[in-house]
């Protein structure tokens, strides 16, 4: 049987394509919220098999911008440690 533009099919859609409720947002940014729990938790939601679709793309996008924000971090303390040896050879 062919589907017609602009119908949507009911059957076989799993919990993982269901939207997240407030409730559940609630629990995950508190979960979020605290230190070293939540990048284990961005890694499991991110990349576990059971996690609702749109749970995993935000934890993938928390873990990319915390790499981003690493990245950044470790080239201005790269820079400002560089500038005191500049510093600290011109005096010495």
């Amino acid at each position: 049987m062919e589907m017609q533009p602009g119908t949507v099919q009911t059957q076989g859609t799993s919990t993982l394509d269901t939207p997240i409720t407030v409730g559940e947002w609630l629990l995950t940014l508190l979960i979020a919220s605290i230190p070293v729990v939540n990048i284990v938790m961005w890694f499991v939601w991110g990349f576990g098999s059971n996690t609702k679709q749109c749970k995993a793309n935000w934890a993938k996008a928390s873990l990319l911008w915390l790499l981003i924000i690493c990245a950044f971090y470790f080239f201005v303390v790269v820079l400002i440690l560089g500038g005191i040896g500049v510093l600290a050879t011109r005096f010495y």
